[in-house]
């Protein structure tokens, strides 16, 4: 489930190593807020702060005995600490240290991917830029349109990812909670000083109130959010994809000098980029629906979730920062063929134009139906024959009976397209 490369400092989270660094921190810290209470005496403390470690390798050969990964901890970590460890865990209840650990895991991939998220933005900023001007057809429905510009495509990028950016933002403060308040939630064991003290510690807020567990419908937000992010991937994806097409070849993916595109015909060059990224985005709202199904747990806890949660957090977010990333890279490095985009503006003789002339007779005074009337068996002819529908407009006796000649060359004009460009990037604020 997990691609060959990912990024070292993604996958790094979800390592062993890490995930019990941050169950040691949170034991170590909540020591230090029970000794603040005169509950750890400071010889016990200072030995815990300097003897206790961990080994992967003991953690899991304990765990096949014992069934219970956190038990195996403990137990690891007593084995260096001695007698002090008895002060260590007092009061908490495994899911106080797993879901801490978790949300702390769930911050530091959130720090990530909203990095990667800004990286994307900006390589479609360089793009929309660069291409501001430079015409190319709209389409709805697969169908040649009105003329845009490959800037005005790439700026509607840039802010799509400014709204994945501000709920990946938002998602990260959503799991950035954390809870140590036993068994069920009460706090019986443990004051909830001990709780504050750790979070505060960790950067964490401590949750309002829990159970045995932090309430799952904030995992399901998270996940959601990145399985929204991976959708506007893909739909970028399958743009890029789409302008690629042979018939098209708007804008076209980089191909390497050594690359090969098929294995039976040399001349291949396939989007597999956004292809790849069409198919990851795919997992990614799976992991959303598991994610969904994880909120509902009997009582004050079941391990139903956590099994799953295994498996969909370091997938999920290993997942999108690669897919982050090879947008990024797809982007930076697209080649857009602004002749193609000219050549395919002028496919359809002027058709394109046909809502200007259409404007333009009720303008004159031309009822709309008339006037659509007018405009449409022209256009059908433009379809029928190829003539541009600029001859057969000027061809047209009862329609050039409402307008002068000079009338139709203004509305032939692809600048009237354009003339609001300026304004759509001052307010994207891509200048």
């Amino acid at each position: 489930m997990i691609p060959r490369y990912t990024r070292p400092e993604m996958g790094r989270i979800w390592t062993d190593e890490n995930r019990f660094s941050i169950w040691l921190d949170i034991e170590i810290l909540a020591c230090e807020a029970m000794h603040k209470r005169g509950e750890v005496p400071a010889a016990d403390l200072d030995r815990i702060k300097r003897k206790a470690r961990f080994s992967v390798d003991r953690i899991n050969e304990i765990e096949a005995e014992v069934s219970h990964d956190v038990i195996a901890f403990l137990t690891c970590v007593a084995e260096h600490v001695g007698r002090s460890s008895r002060f260590i865990h007092k009061g908490l209840t495994s899911s106080d240290v797993l879901d801490t650990a978790l949300a702390v895991q769930m911050v530091q991939t959130a720090d990530i991917l909203i990095a990667d998220v800004k990286a994307v933005r900006k390589a479609a900023a360089a793009k929309a830029k660069k291409y501001k001007f430079t015409p190319m057809i709209g389409r709805s429905h697969g169908i040649h349109a009105e003329p845009i510009t490959f800037g005005l495509k790439m700026a509607l990028m840039y802010d799509e990812f400014g709204r994945a950016l501000k709920r990946l933002e938002e998602a990260r403060e959503i799991v950035r909670v954390g809870q140590l308040s036993g068994a069920v939630g009460t706090h019986a064991h443990l004051h909830p000083s001990v709780e504050k003290y750790v979070c505060s510690k960790l950067k964490l807020k401590p949750a309002a109130i829990s159970t045995q567990v932090l309430q799952r419908d904030r995992h399901a937000e998270f996940v959601s959010t990145i399985a929204l992010v991976g959708a506007s991937i893909e739909r970028w994806a399958q743009e890029f994809r789409h302008l690629q097409r042979t018939e098209v070849l708007e804008v076209e993916e980089y191909f390497g000098k050594e690359q090969k595109g098929s294995s039976a015909m040399p001349h291949k060059k396939n989007p597999i980029t956004g292809e790849r990224l069409s198919g990851m985005a795919r997992l990614l709202r799976g992991y959303a629906v598991t994610a969904m199904e994880n909120v509902a747990l009997w009582h004050e806890r079941d391990i139903s979730h956590s099994s799953a949660e295994r498996v969909i957090m370091p997938d999920a977010t290993i997942v999108l920062d690669y897919m982050l990333v090879k947008l990024e890279g797809l982007v930076k490095h697209l080649r857009v063929y602004p002749k193609n985009m000219k050549r395919n503006l002028d496919l359809t003789h002027g058709l394109i134009h046909s809502q200007q002339v259409l404007i333009m007779l009720t303008e004159k005074g031309v009822t709309r139906e008339a006037a659509y009337r007018l405009v449409q068996r022209n256009a059908m002819k433009c379809w029928e024959t190829g003539i541009p529908l600029k001859e057969l407009v000027l061809a047209d006796g009862e329609l050039m009976k409402k307008v002068k000649p000079a009338d139709i060359e203004k509305v032939f004009d692809l600048n009237t397209h354009f003339r609001d460009v300026d304004r759509t990037f001052r307010g994207l604020g891509l200048g």
